[in-house]
């Protein structure tokens, strides 16, 4: 009877407990279905951001611009022995499981209760997704926990190949490269649907441990890790056993050295100026430019920037800097015919992303360079001619009194000879005959408005408060190059959907802003500087125009002492009948320990020959013509060099006498 009691007695509170243990199963797994339901895996739906691919004026690839670190391939993009490679090494039972694999979970416990701790093994291609995406890298049993939870809720919202696209393009393969595609150029210098075998599984044996495995660090360790990845390939019927051994005796075929993605970061400053184009004149943001996988069609020219990239990538065109401040110059050329830019040199050194650009955000005084702008220019579209004659003595107009580099007089210079010779009081003079509001409406028809306190006979010299802009200079002068024709300075020819929908279609339109026959005049003249003036460094096999240009140091307590030639601001701006440049060269902060011992005639004007004959190479000789509509006149013919000259170089902001030479 007692027997009997204990017996019942036992079989209730077995099925008592039976009951609780289904009841808490039935409540955790409620519970957790809830949990999991609850999970937000909408990140997953957000596509990676798109490049935006910056093409040349020929319609081909220059450069790329992306904020993301990743680029994107889908997985019809990518070879199945990519696939099948990582599959074998990360997670066999990928296709059959729900998100974790139970088997692999029941066995890393195991061998964590043994160890005493917890290790990373176990986790699922779809947990490792969770991890990147979702969870912290600690390795607590709470954040296990977590991870399988979103495995399972990924499993459930997606499906696997859109899961192993997921990873593919998340994950990282060492060397600074994420996703497939990144690694596929940083290891191979190939896109990754280009991967052979041997390479595929090389990728897929980097993910597990990107430094341990890198071909980079240790081939040996790298070749022995890809034969593994290639034998659990074989073993699971993914490749076949000839496959295997062609494959195994394979060299690692990585390319030291790889480009990764070669075309970012390609041509800086160009690119930068197209970006700030594009937001301050087509209202684009930043954001939209870097992740909207746009198609900008640009003027650039990529045989005209290397030409220009070459020449700044050599320190020997330039003179020595000090050990804190590098000498920096900036150049622009464009194409006068149409205001393309073609090239662009924004500084020397390295360059930041949208950095400060001494092409197009310098602002200095342009020396005398500025003379054709504000002085010669008006002056024969008010009927002056080269052969005019020119005061060229003691002047003082209202206290100014503008002095040449050589202390003389020469009382009378034809206005060929005082541009020539870059002589400063004829200049002055000039200016105060005509009238300074004739100068600063013929600058402003330039494209180079000046502000009420730079009307002053200083500008003569190229005196100005706030300055010019390399690219402001090569704009104006382009008008000269092109019969008096003023053409917008521009980067961008077009913008358009990665579809091709177009957003912009730039149509810039041409300005008469002078006589066609006072631009063909001053293009004879100023064709006479480069041959026997103060351009002379800027002569070529070829017709160039152009003009010097040096501004001194300010006239302060700070510079007293120094050597009389040294010098602020070097310029040389100038063209042929093809191109139009203008460089500048200084210090971006000039004080007693950082200052110019050369001039406009010197530094600027050979880097302005060298970037053009570069440029030129494969160019037929041609000569500037008349204009159009008279072309019974001869062309302007190349004059042979003469004797050096020297050029005077005007004070800070114009108001002292002048009285360095160039």
């Amino acid at each position: 009877m007692k027997h009997s009691f204990w017996k019942s007695k036992w079989k209730s509170i077995v099925k008592i407990t039976v009951i609780a243990v289904l009841v808490v199963t039935v409540i955790i797994s409620a519970a957790s279905y809830m949990y999991i339901r609850g999970l937000d895996v909408s990140k997953l739906n957000q596509p990676l951001p798109e490049s935006t691919l910056v093409l040349d004026r020929n319609g081909k690839p220059a450069s790329q611009l992306s904020s993301s670190k990743i680029e994107f391939v889908s997985l019809s993009q990518m070879p199945k022995a990519l696939t099948d490679a990582v599959v074998a090494v990360e997670d066999r039972r990928f296709y059959e499981h729900s998100g974790i694999d139970l088997k692999s979970i029941v066995r890393a416990v195991v061998r964590d209760v043994v160890r005493g701790g917890y290790s990373e093994g176990a986790s699922t291609i779809t947990q490792q997704l969770a991890r990147n995406l979702f969870l912290n890298a600690d390795k607590t049993l709470g954040r296990k926990l977590r991870e399988a939870a979103y495995a399972v809720k990924i499993d459930m919202t997606y499906s696997k190949d859109e899961i192993l696209e997921m990873y593919l393009n998340s994950i990282y393969f060492g060397e600074g490269s994420w996703g497939v595609q990144g690694a596929a150029k940083t290891y191979f210098s190939k896109n990754v649907h280009d991967l052979s075998l041997s390479e595929a599984a090389v990728l897929a044996a980097l993910p597990k441990a990107p430094s341990r495995y890198s071909p980079f660090q240790d081939e040996a360790q790298a070749l022995e890790r890809r034969n593994t990845v290639l034998q659990l390939m074989r073993d699971e019927g993914k490749i076949t056993p000839q496959e295997y051994e062609k494959a195994k005796s394979a060299n690692l075929g990585v390319v030291k050295g790889g480009k990764g993605n070669d075309l970012k970061g390609r041509f800086p400053a160009y690119v930068d100026a197209v970006i700030n184009e594009a937001v301050e004149k087509y209202g684009f943001t930043e954001e939209q430019l870097l992740t909207g996988g746009l198609k900008i069609t640009t003027e650039l020219d990529p045989t005209v920037q290397q030409a220009v990239l070459d020449v700044y990538n050599d320190d020997s065109y330039f003179p020595a800097g000090k050990p804190d401040q590098l000498v920096q110059s900036g150049a622009v050329i464009l194409d006068p015919r149409t205001g393309g830019i073609r090239a662009l040199a924004g500084g020397r050194g390295d360059s930041v992303f949208r950095g400060f650009s001494h092409a197009t955000q310098l602002r200095r005084q342009p020396g005398s360079t500025f003379k054709p702008i504000v002085v010669y220019g008006p002056a024969l579209e008010k009927g002056y001619a080269p052969n005019s004659s020119l005061y060229d003595g003691p002047l003082n107009i209202d206290g100014y009194q503008p002095e040449d580099w050589d202390h003389q007089s020469r009382g009378q210079v034809t206005m060929q000879e005082a541009l020539t010779s870059s002589w400063n009081v004829p200049a002055v003079w000039l200016l105060h005959e005509i009238g300074i509001d004739q100068g600063l409406q013929f600058a402003k028809s330039l494209g180079i408005p000046l502000p009420a306190n730079d009307r002053q006979l200083g500008i003569a010299l190229g005196g100005l408060s706030e300055g010019v802009s390399p690219l402001q200079m090569a704009q104006a002068f382009g008008a000269f190059a092109d019969e008096g024709n003023l053409y917008p300075a521009h980067t961008i020819m077009k913008i358009e959907t990665g579809d091709g929908h177009i957003l912009i279609q730039a149509s810039p339109k041409g300005t008469q802003v002078m006589k066609p026959d006072t631009a063909y005049t001053m293009t004879a003249m100023l064709q006479q500087v480069v041959a026997g003036g103060t351009g002379k460094n800027a002569a070529m096999n070829r017709p160039v125009a152009g003009k010097s240009g040096t501004t001194q140091l300010p006239d302060t307590a700070e510079f007293k002492g120094i050597d009389a030639n040294s010098a602020k601001d070097a310029w040389f701006v100038g063209y042929t009948p093809e191109l139009t440049a203008a460089v500048w060269v200084g210090y971006d902060h000039t004080d007693r320990n950082h200052y110019l011992t050369t001039s406009g005639g010197a530094v600027p004007a050979v880097l302005f020959r060298e970037m053009m004959t570069r440029a030129l190479a494969q160019a037929p000789v041609v000569a500037f013509h008349p204009p159009s509509a008279d072309m019974s006149r001869p062309a302007v013919e190349q004059v042979a060099p003469g004797p050096e000259t020297h050029e005077k170089k005007p004070p800070e902001h114009g108001r002292g006498k002048g009285k360095k030479k160039d």
